[in-house]
């Protein structure tokens, strides 16, 4: 794995990323341990969790990814370890974490990575990111702004502020967003360059054959304000390995949990689907490797996030990410985008 700088930070990352959100719902203990020890053996040191995590979000299973990732970490060298979580923002029906959480403020930013560090085991975290935005926006599957949705919010200064106190207490190395859009990366560059706040590293948001928005405005400001991109789902919740198109009712996460990944019941999704599963055997490659190849060949992926429920899942996915694409394919790629655009923003 050839490491790579993260924004303007000194912090550098492996090209992959191992995602922890199945870790205490699909994946037990002691396969997730496995994982991590794999993917460590195979150079990926870079882990990535967050405090509502197993998925989908249950009272039961919250903080159990950070609990079974801390579990691992303690018996690491941990400066050797890049590890990367999150808060919880409002508004997505949690309860049971700070009731609600009911804002992304200073309390219950403090409170959150409190609790994350003693999940994890650890006196800090080197990317600490801001799970989704609390301000309106469209996001998970939604894609079009609605301005009569506007409702109260944490200035974003104050956010960063909670962030810069925890920067300074050495409880965060980096701080990082995720699920943003071009309005919020321009302020929160702005505002920590005028005010003399830590300046976001990265974003992490959806990016994959069927999920292409960041290209536009997103790639253009992230360039521009050197803030990175870690790509999560690749891999569409499993629709790009092709296994749903043969057997709709094929075990995963979408057919154990339906009404989860909203952003993939669209109407173009199956006929992409089936346009780039087409194209992979064409050139005699699985459609994993079409999808991961192409999340990693984008200038604009500082790290592609894979996540797997089972050690043979990731034996797949993980080596798949590194499969070099001709510009034959990449052409070809584009050509079914051209057809289906973003069936699935």
């Amino acid at each position: 794995m050839s490491p790579r700088p993260l924004g303007k930070s000194d912090l550098q990352i492996p090209d992959i990323c191992l995602g922890t959100m199945t870790f205490g719902e699909q994946t037990a203990e002691s396969d997730a341990h496995a994982q991590l020890d794999y993917a460590l053996n195979a150079g990926v040191n870079f882990i990535d969790t967050a405090e509502m995590y197993a998925v989908p979000p249950r009272k039961e299973t919250c903080g159990a990814s950070e609990t079974i990732v801390g579990n691992w970490l303690a018996r690491q060298q941990r400066d050797k370890i890049i590890i990367a979580t999150k808060v919880a923002g409002p508004a997505r029906s949690l309860p049971w974490i700070r009731k609600g959480p009911p804002a992304l403020d200073r309390t219950n930013i403090r409170a959150a990575i409190d609790g994350s560090l003693q999940r994890l085991q650890t006196e800090y975290v080197d990317i600490y990111q801001l799970h989704w935005p609390e301000r309106n926006q469209p996001m998970f599957g939604q894609w079009q702004f609605e301005p009569r949705d506007e409702r109260g919010a944490t200035p974003i200064r104050e956010q960063l502020e909670a962030l810069a106190e925890l920067v300074r207490e050495g409880k965060v190395r980096q701080v990082a967003v995720s699920n943003e859009h071009p309005w919020g990366i321009m302020q929160f560059t702005r505002l920590a360059e005028e005010c003399g706040l830590p300046r976001i590293v990265s974003t992490q948001n959806a990016y994959n054959l069927m999920t292409r928005t960041f290209e536009t405005g997103m790639a253009e400001v992230c360039h521009r304000e050197q803030v990175g991109l870690l790509a999560y789902s690749p891999l569409a919740f499993g629709h790009l390995t092709g296994k749903y198109l043969a057997n709709p009712r094929a075990r995963g996460r979408l057919t154990q949990w339906p009404s989860f990944g909203q952003r993939y019941t669209k109407p173009n999704v199956a006929p992409a689907v089936a346009a780039y599963v087409a194209l992979a055997e064409r050139h005699s490659l699985t459609p994993t490797q079409l999808a991961l190849g192409f999340v990693n060949s984008r200038w604009f992926v500082s790290s592609t996030i894979i996540g797997a429920s089972s050690l043979a899942q990731l034996k797949e996915t993980l080596p798949a990410v590194h499969t070099p694409l001709s510009a034959e394919i990449l052409g070809e790629i584009d050509a079914i985008h051209l057809r289906y655009t973003n069936p699935a923003p």
